[in-house]
């Protein structure tokens, strides 16, 4: 068997090179087509294998990721795999199978996993098992409730962990490992990074706004309001299609955000656009080629695939951002904010080994010259949502405080608490669905190993006190405690 997945631009091209006429192959995918990225799997002979192929067309009527639907489909895959080695297929499969599969893939595979992939996995298996349950390819599930409920999970909620970063280290980081500057802000002569001005305003704009990597690296230029002449100081981003699980929201820009974007745009960006145009025009049927902006650079028109179309730049998905251009007519102009080479807009894999060079680079500066702590794991972009989401609480916190003490207000009235609830203005920036999300963020306004820290510097400056004493004194505090509530 063979998985692909469904990609529509391919068809595209491979039906020019056959030379199939354009209006059988438009009539056709009209009729047929899937959404991008739907599991297609397929037998020897080239035929859809059922019933996963109606499973997976179900999944991507009802709306579920790309990625999302990518992960099922490799999970489905290693389970008919194992019941195929076994004898067993999916109507057969009993709940011993199902349950020594979980243990193949803990514990003795070639390469295990943890409870949260696991869970991922499971939740693959027991929504296939829901569709052929409804189709009565089979009776029932194969395996019976648990205390923790008719899932295969763990039943386990994992603590993410939040990661932030002090001031001194966000600066080493965006401007030694990503701009290529020495730890004391001088120009580092030896640096062969490429696009530093790029990276350090990529680092800026995902701290400042607390924006997901999939939200800033697909920004494009009119959504800054930066394909005019005038740029603006400050700006409000609407997102949707490129927003975790597609929610809504709306993100203001700062002013030093969009100023630390101008090295970039002025310098770096001009000349890779100059250098791409040739690759740009030989792709140029693969483009989405916008003739015109509407509605203040809110809408798109233009053609893809050989037809005129509009879109609404909010509703554009990563893969139609990316191959967005503008026609001039002194050349093609790609919309994307940050380019890599060929002027297309850079990768996730892309902005990854952006990262581990600055990680490289900041771990070589470490050995020989005194900058902050580095963390023992290596910095994702993602801590940089974390930093912003916990300056932001703290900031926010002790504003209230401080409005509080001026009114001199003994308690908080309800409406003070909505409209002014730290938690709930972090929430709504962060695009979190539900409050706990956001609340994780309360235990690190305070750093509590720091006080830890701090306690048993106090011992040592007092004398060395061994674990011992400071048991003993512990045992002494209690039996006072117990004295007086006698």
């Amino acid at each position: 068997m063979q998985l692909y997945f469904a990609k529509h631009r391919a068809v595209w091209r491979v039906g020019d090179v056959a030379g199939i006429n354009r209006a059988l192959l438009e009539d056709v995918l009209q009729r047929y087509r899937l959404p991008a990225g739907t599991p297609v799997l397929l037998d020897d002979a080239m035929r859809p294998v059922e019933p996963l192929s109606s499973w997976f067309r179900r999944l991507a009527w009802c709306r579920t990721g790309s990625k999302t639907m990518r992960t099922y489909a490799y999970a489905v895959l290693m389970l008919l795999g194992f019941l195929r080695a076994r004898g067993q297929d999916l109507r057969s499969a009993t709940e011993s199978d199902i349950v020594q599969f979980e243990q193949w893939r803990r514990q003795h595979a070639e390469k295990t996993v943890e409870e949260p992939t696991w869970d991922k996995d499971a939740a693959a298996i027991g929504q296939l098992y829901d569709f052929l349950v409804d189709i009565g390819y089979v009776a029932a599930r194969p395996w019976r409730s648990t205390p923790r409920g008719n899932s295969l999970g763990s039943g386990i909620s994992t603590d993410v962990r939040v990661r932030h970063m002090e001031i001194e280290q966000y600066i080493y980081f965006r401007d030694v490992g990503f701009g290529g500057l020495t730890p004391d802000a001088e120009l580092d002569t030896s640096f062969r990074g490429w696009r530093p001005h790029r990276n350090r305003a990529a680092c800026e704009l995902a701290l400042l706004t607390g924006m997901r990597i999939q939200e800033w690296s697909t920004l494009l230029l009119p959504e800054l309001g930066l394909e005019a002449s005038a740029r603006p100081y400050t700006t409000d981003v609407d997102l949707a299609a490129c927003a975790k699980r597609k929610q809504p929201r709306s993100v203001y820009v700062p002013t030093d955000a969009m100023e630390l974007l101008d090295p970039y745009l002025t310098i770096e960006r001009p000349e890779i656009v100059a250098k791409a145009q040739r690759t740009l025009r030989r792709q140029h049927r693969d483009l989405f080629v916008v003739t015109r902006i509407e509605a203040n650079g809110r809408k798109f028109r233009g053609v893809l695939e050989g037809r005129t179309i509009t879109r609404v730049v909010k509703d554009m998905d990563p893969d139609l951002r990316r191959i967005t251009v503008l026609e001039t007519g002194g050349g093609l102009e790609p919309l994307a904010l940050f380019l890599g080479r060929g002027g297309k807009m850079l990768t996730f894999s892309g902005w990854d080994r952006v990262r581990w060079r600055a990680w490289e680079r900041m771990e070589s500066w470490s050995t020989h010259h005194s900058g902050p702590q580095m963390p023992r794991r290596c910095w994702v972009y993602h801590d940089l949502r974390h930093t912003f989401a916990l300056r932001l609480l703290i900031f926010l916190t002790r504003e209230g405080l401080g409005d509080a003490k001026a009114q001199e207000l003994p308690v908080a009235t309800l409406l003070d608490h909505m409209t002014g609830n730290p938690l709930l203005i972090v929430q709504r920036r962060l695009g979190h669905l539900r409050p706990s999300t956001t609340y994780r963020y309360v235990r690190y306004l305070k750093d509590p190993m720091r006080e830890v820290d701090d306690a048993f510097r106090e011992w040592t400056a007092a004398g060395g006190a061994s674990y011992i004493t400071i048991a003993r004194h512990m045992m002494s505090l209690e039996e006072h405690a117990h004295a007086a509530q006698r």
